[in-house]
């Protein structure tokens, strides 16, 4: 803390950016200016996501996809008239190079939901990685894709790239949540809905019995693996 000497001669005490010298004052003045012009067009480009379609929309749309997607993208479901009403589990396998004697071989069915769920239980502050990460992943994967598994243009290629990147933080490499043992070279996704049950009062006749889907085979490429590196 500073002062600095009033029009009557006293001494009053500075706090903040005031108590600093000339040229910190000016860095402190640029880095809070670049915040506050970045929080502004952020939340731009969330209005616009959400945002009826319009002149600024049609003209900018692909911008506006490429700030948002993946890691800002806006889901509503929560307050939609009819909610999510099944529990979607993901699990992978993987074709491994083993770091042991080079062999090839094909693990079984890791559950990355499991994982999710064992982390959320009885931890009070669970993080938005352990909740949403892996949900919207495959959630999106499956709006991003028709009947047959094919992508949608871009957004479904980028959807099979940011499920690969999930997937290797995952399985591969220090501090993988279950090391599978080498280099992975290639997954395989599973996608299974188990519908939630009608409760007790109701009237409605549901089917519980769960559904399976399964991905085609991804390669893992270099690529994949030096975002998953600047990701860790």
């Amino acid at each position: 803390m500073s002062a600095h000497i009033d029009g009557s001669g006293d001494r009053r005490p500075t706090a903040g950016i005031l108590a600093l010298s000339m040229p910190y004052q000016v860095v402190a003045a640029v880095a809070l200016a670049a915040a506050a012009v970045l929080a502004c067009l952020h939340l731009a480009m969330v209005f616009l996501h959400v945002a009826p379609s319009n002149t600024v929309t049609k003209q900018h749309g692909q911008a506006v996809d490429d700030w948002i997607y993946p890691e800002f993208e806006q889901n509503w479901k929560l307050f939609a008239p009819n909610p999510l009403q099944q529990n979607v589990s993901v699990q992978v396998r993987a074709e491994v190079l083993s770091d042991r004697d080079g062999s090839r071989r094909t693990t079984g069915w890791i559950d990355l939901t499991a994982q999710d769920v064992d982390d959320i239980r009885g931890n009070v502050f669970p993080s938005h990685t352990q909740q949403n990460q892996l949900r919207r992943a495959i959630d999106w994967y499956g709006n991003a894709h028709d009947e047959e598994g094919r992508p949608k243009g871009m957004r479904g290629r980028l959807s099979e790239a940011y499920m690969r990147r999930i997937v290797l933080l995952r399985i591969e490499g220090a501090g993988a949540r279950a090391d599978v043992g080498g280099k992975v070279e290639r997954i395989q996704l599973r996608r299974t809905a188990r519908p939630v049950a009608s409760p007790h009062w109701s009237t409605e006749k549901r089917s519980t019995e769960s559904s399976s889907r399964q991905m085609p085979w991804w390669d893992i490429t270099d690529a994949d693996r030096s975002r998953t590196e600047t990701s860790r």
